[in-house]
Order: structure tokens, then sequence, then C-alpha cells
């Protein structure tokens, strides 16, 4: 089933126009949300050059949540939910080309534009691609190089067949040169991400609202001292679709929090896994408060006041970088390896001793602090616009005869 809003039209951001084919902004998971929302404000400036239209895939299908996200980053309603929701990797995918196929052949697009590197990103691509309408992908060509994630298959392929590639570091473009994409496909713009949470940061709702009548809030909140406590997320298959490394993963955490009170939010996939495996009552239930999944603004608030993030989200180590909080990331491996190189992020895989060594050393000296990278400076978006807004002048012209100039955005090194 596919629904269309007819009341968008008149939305900013939202509307089809006359005088050439819009951009359909494809978003399908909450991750995507926070990358796509200041893309669609900056297209939504040039007016009729580039009109944006929001299609939701549905793949995280949650309407309070969608709803939640939505409100918080002040998004348009989407025109369009393809209303896929969950199934295995293949089914998902198919369904997502099969209901957007008729949503790109009724709007006739400029171009289709895909975000991060989820399956909504590489099934709406791979349609575009083969009904000859170009692709733009926002955040390529980060590689984990681990093929067994779903995400680095997504990744990988999506950078294969798009037109334009906007990356968030320069490292990105060697990735790129190294699998044969060419230069001048490539344009070095920021991270929409960080555009996000510059942009919200001062509407995040504080920690003491968030962890307000939850038994260690007043340890955290002890008056006289600032805050102490630490934030945790954990999602990746990798990690807790396993009993052995699921319950290894909350042993460290009972062993951190002994020092310093931990919040998890919870995904619905690992809270699933906890009562299959059994593992509910194994957390210290006096120093790991447990959150079901949070808003927006209330993560944001949680991880600006938090001492350090235990995390598997990507992410959260950018967003963790950004805002100058030590980020240690429980996996083998990171796509983002700026977020260590120059941020304030630790990889530490899995081993629970590790994890433990790695958050008391931040406990005594303060983690690492790192520094912005180049370009997280908020106007991501705008670069994207302004570049894209005149690559698509420019092959409109090209039958007409010279085409505009496109203005210079950095390139990757």
């Amino acid at each position: 089933m596919v629904s269309t809003d007819s009341s968008t039209s008149d939305i900013e951001g939202c509307g089809t126009v006359s005088g050439g084919g819009p951009i359909l902004c494809v978003v399908g998971a909450r991750p995507n949300y926070m990358k796509m929302a200041p893309i669609i404000r900056a297209l939504a400036a040039f007016g009729d050059a580039v009109p944006p239209v929001l299609v939701h895939t549905g793949q995280h299908y949650d309407a309070a949540m969608n709803d939640s996200f939505f409100t918080a980053l002040g998004m348009p309603r989407p025109a369009v939910n393809l209303e896929v929701g969950s199934a295995s990797h293949a089914v998902q995918t198919a369904e997502i080309m099969k209901r957007f196929e008729p949503v790109l052949d009724a709007h006739a697009p400029a171009a289709v534009l895909v975000v991060g590197d989820v399956n909504s990103t590489i099934a709406c691509a791979l349609v575009a691609a083969k009904k000859g309408v170009p692709v733009v992908h926002v955040e390529a060509g980060l590689r984990s190089y681990d093929r067994r994630m779903p995400e680095e298959i997504n990744r990988v392929l999506t950078d294969q067949i798009a037109d334009l590639l906007y990356t968030t570091e320069r490292s990105a473009a060697a990735n790129l040169h190294a699998e044969g994409v060419a230069d001048e496909r490539i344009v070095f713009v920021g991270n929409v991400m960080i555009d996000t949470l510059l942009a919200n940061r001062s509407a995040a709702v504080p920690a003491s609202t968030t962890l307000a009548g939850l038994p260690l809030a007043a340890s955290v909140f002890a008056t006289g001292r600032e805050p102490r406590y630490g934030v945790v997320t954990l999602h990746r298959p990798s990690n807790v679709d396993d009993r052995d490394t699921l319950g290894r993963l909350i042993g460290a955490l009972n062993t951190i929090s002994r020092q310093l009170p931990l919040v998890l939010a919870l995904h619905p996939r690992t809270r699933a896994r906890i009562e299959e495996f059994g593992l509910a009552a194994a957390f210290e239930a006096d120093r790991v408060a447990i959150l079901p999944p949070q808003g927006y603004l209330e993560m944001l608030g949680l991880m600006a006041q938090a001492t350090l993030v235990l995390t598997d989200s990507g992410g959260l180590q950018e967003e963790t970088t950004a805002l100058g909080v030590p980020c240690l990331t429980l996996r083998e491996n990171t796509e983002r390896p700026i977020t260590i190189v120059e941020g304030t992020n630790t990889l530490c895989g899995t081993d629970a001793a590790r994890i433990v060594h790695e958050a008391t050393d931040i406990l005594a000296t303060g983690g690492k602090r790192g520094r912005s990278p180049e370009l997280w400076d908020g106007r991501a978006a705008e670069r994207i616009a302004a570049h894209l807004a005149s690559w698509i002048a420019a092959r409109g012209a090209v039958a007409a005869g010279p085409a505009p100039s496109i203005p210079a955005i950095l390139k990757a090194a």
C-alpha cells in the first residue's frame, strides 16, 4: 500500500511545481530524518530550482516515534509513504523497489536524493538508476570494510550507481577512488547530521527532565556538581543477536555502572533479544536506568550532558565528536574514522575487559575531547543545495548552449 498526503501540497518542501521535475528526497529509517531535515529546508530555499518532495518508505514504521522526530526536526509530513514495514533484507528491499517505481513515474523527478546506508537507500537508488534518473547520495564514501554488515553492502552499491556523491570527510574520496569512482562525481560538503545537531542544541530537552523520577536521578544530579552519568545504545545484530556477546556487554556495563550510573535507551530489537535470552534480570537496576527509545531532542540532551557515551551506532560517533563528549564504540570497526583521528571516539570492540578499562580511563582523565572536523559547521545542507541546483541547471542547459558554472565546493583530496 502507498499513501499520499494531499495536505502537503502547500507545505514548504513537499509540493511538486511546474517547470521541471522535483527532487525526490527519500527517508526510511530514523537516522535518515536527522540527515534529511536540513537538506529539505536548504532545497526549499531555492524555490522552483530544486523543489523537494519527501518520500517515506516506511522502513521504520512506529507512527508515534516517526511523528515525534518529524515534529522535533521541523520537517514537513511526507508527500508519499510507501508503508513497507519490517521484513527480511531481501523482501523489504524488493518491496520498496516495487512501491517506489510508480511514485518515480508519477513525479518525473530531476533527481532522487538518498541519504545514509539503509535498505531504503539502495532500493530507491536502484529504481532511479534503472529508469535513467540521476541518483544523489549524501554521506557517500564511508567504509568499514566489513562486508558482513548489510549497511556496508548498501553503501558500496549505492555509491557505484550514484551520479553525485556528497561526502562528510575527506578520507571518503580515497575510498571511492579505490572503487573506480571518478573524481568529478565526488563533492566534499561536510556533515548534514551536524547541521541538525547545531540547529537544535539549544532546544534539547535537559537530561534532568528526561531522567526525572528515576531511582538514579538523585546520584546523577547531586547538588553542587556537574551531572555524572553515561549514555548507552546497542542495536547492531552482531552485538545483540548472540547471547554470549550480549551477555558479555551487559556484564561490562554493570561493572562500569558501579563507577558511573548508566542510562540505556533500549532499541526494540535489543529489548526483544534480552527477553528471548532471559537476560532481563542481568542489569543492576539501581545503577542502570532502562528507557524506551527516545525522541531526537531528548537523546540530544542526554548526550550533551553525559560523561561518556557507549554505543554501536554510527551516528552517535559523529554526534559525540561534535559535542566534545568521549565515546566508546562497541564494535570491531567503524566507517567513520574521522571520529577517532580528530574526534572523541575510541574503538573498543566487544571485549569486556577492554571496554571497562577504557571507561575507567575516561573517568580518571576526562577522555578525548577532540575537535570538530572540517566543514562540520552547520552549513553542509546549504552547500549541497547550492551545488545541486547548479548541477541540475547545467544538465538542463546542455542542449541550449554553454552550461552555467557550478559553485566551487571543496573537493576531497
